[in-house]
């Protein structure tokens, strides 16, 4: 069987720098942090009061208002930057075969802003004040659902929840279903809004923060030797992948072509990676392997780089498994670093500053490396971006429960 070939020709972000794909590559580019005090409810007594919020943002520039109320933040963040995608693809669906188009989506958690909402009316109020619209605002498909409603896709459409791996594995899913010929666009990606008084503090309890609330700009410090935990951040990141003869039969711009996808399990621990990193270098080969592509002709990394002091090193540990001598001649670098860490939304984020790495030919900085850890050795580009050739790139998703998952993009056309 011949598989399609696999392009991106839409990109939309929702983001803690940034609404709009431009502004969010700039700041990007520029070292900028979206991390603060948070704002959005009261952090009295929390022993994290810092997280990378989404600022200025008003779904009513997305939404119709009869529809806002009935769904949760992350659909808001979900659809609008949906809507930035398919229009930057230059895509009218009226002209499209509608079931040959989908949309499958992630998240990592879903609708928790309303999970806590209803949860406060019912103990308040009692069960008959809890609200119809409670389940289908909740449930983590409601994104891919209401973005297939938005534009009338009848094609291949679910969720994907896998943690913090939860957007890799949705853009693998929509990049193996065009490859095997179930549709010929395909909207992907992932969105979250966790940033709620409940998760901030789960996280927190069991460890996973950051507790630097006196200098929340410099709070997420990936690789660096004093990291001491991730920032809850929010947003989502939508792409729209199209098969190639489709997307040339239409004269549509080409950002990059994805190549090659590989999914693993670390099968150690529930949240702990496991310590040889051989779980993280097994998706990395298989994505390389799919895409025919040696490990020397990667030349960036977007890392899943948390700044969680196991995750750093396993995953350095992992990228020298994987690349053997060339890992340390490529330039890597964490998102996270600036916009905090997405969950569900974060490969997606990631995935689009990979493109435009590929675009530019220029890699954003990992901000805050001021001190590295010995055990991070590999190139981590402190400080301040670097024009670079980007031919070939891979990013990393790597999140609780073990789950791995590697994509390869590619310079369209190739080099």
């Amino acid at each position: 069987m011949t598989r399609s070939r696999v392009v991106i020709t839409g990109l939309g972000v929702i983001t803690p720098v940034g609404n709009d794909v431009d502004t969010y590559w700039k700041s990007l580019l520029e070292g900028r942090s979206g991390v603060g005090r948070i704002t959005k409810f009261d952090t009295a007594g929390m022993e994290v009061t810092i997280g990378a919020e989404v600022r200025g943002f008003d779904p009513a520039r997305h939404i119709p208002p009869k529809d806002i109320k009935r769904l949760d933040p992350f659909c808001h963040y979900a659809l609008a930057a949906a809507e930035q995608a398919v229009r930057d693809a230059g895509l009218d669906f009226s002209r499209e075969d509608r079931f040959r188009c989908g949309a499958i989506v992630a998240s990592g958690i879903g609708g928790l802003h309303e999970l806590q909402e209803q949860h406060r009316r019912y103990l308040e109020k009692g069960p008959s004040r809890t609200s119809p619209f409670f389940v289908p605002k909740m449930m983590l498909n409601a994104a891919a659902g209401n973005i297939a409603i938005r534009f009338g896709l009848g094609g291949p459409n679910w969720g994907v929840a896998s943690a913090c791996a939860s957007s890799n594995h949705a853009m693998a899913s929509a990049f193996r279903t065009i490859q095997y010929g179930d549709a010929d666009v395909m909207i992907t990606g992932g969105a979250e809004a966790a940033l709620t008084y409940l998760s901030l503090s789960g996280f927190a309890n069991m460890g996973a923060l950051s507790r630097r609330n006196d200098a929340p700009e410099r709070a997420s410090r990936p690789f660096d030797r004093q990291r001491d935990g991730f920032v809850l951040g929010e947003g989502a990141a939508i792409l729209v992948f199209e098969r190639l003869e489709h997307a040339l039969a239409r004269g549509a711009r080409i950002y990059a072509e994805v190549l090659g996808a590989g999914n693993s399990d670390d099968a150690h621990h529930i949240t702990a990676p496991d310590p040889d990193g051989s779980g993280g270098a097994c998706a990395m080969a298989q994505a390389l392997k799919d895409a025919g592509l040696r490990p020397e002709q990667i030349s960036y990394i977007n890392a899943h780089g948390t700044s969680t002091p196991l995750n750093d090193k396993i995953e350095t540990a992992a990228i020298k498994k994987a690349f053997g001598a060339h890992a340390s001649r490529i330039p890597i670098s964490s998102t996270k670093s600036m916009i905090g860490h997405l969950l569900g939304a974060a490969g997606a984020v990631e995935m689009v500053a990979t493109v435009l790495s590929i675009r530019d030919n220029v890699v954003h900085p990992t901000i805050n490396l001021e001190d590295p850890d010995p055990e991070c050795d590999l190139d981590y580009v402190p400080g301040r971006r670097r024009e670079v050739r980007v031919d070939y790139a891979l990013s990393n998703a790597l999140g609780f429960g073990g789950h791995n998952s590697t994509l390869v993009v590619g310079r369209f056309p190739p080099p």
